[in-house]
């Protein structure tokens, strides 16, 4: 089992910051790939970034540029720097892990793929 614990989310104004966290324990060296989801009121939820254990990174179109995932090499901890924040990047953010490994890209950010989530940790971005 693995138990996954977000924070670091907040009320911004556009054109701001934020960087969220995501605490990981219990057997976290089986986990292959962690990611962040994203979910606002009335959607549905779309991955943001995913990174694997050998640091190859995925980026929904939506964020590339803006967004940089990044992780510890233990994978305890996992990590997600927001700049140039659009009021349409509010939602609901948790973090996600997988045992699940292989190759391509077409996975990684597919909520199903998943099997442990965080509670979540909420973003809003004023215009």
């Amino acid at each position: 089992q693995v138990q996954l614990v977000e924070s670091g989310g907040g009320s911004v104004q556009a054109g701001g910051s934020l960087r969220l966290s995501c605490a990981a324990s219990g057997y976290t060296s089986t986990m292959y790939c962690m990611a962040w989801f994203r979910q606002a009121p009335g959607k549905e939820r779309e991955g943001v970034a995913s990174i694997d254990r050998f640091g190859i990174t995925t980026y929904a179109d939506s964020v590339k540029g803006r967004f940089t995932i990044s992780r510890d090499n233990a994978m305890k901890n996992l990590y997600l720097q927001m700049n140039s924040l659009k009021p349409e990047d509010t939602a609901m953010y948790y973090c996600a892990a997988t045992p699940r490994s292989g190759g391509g890209s077409g996975w990684r950010l597919v909520s199903s793929e998943y099997s442990y989530w965080g509670q979540g940790t909420q973003v809003t971005v004023s215009s």
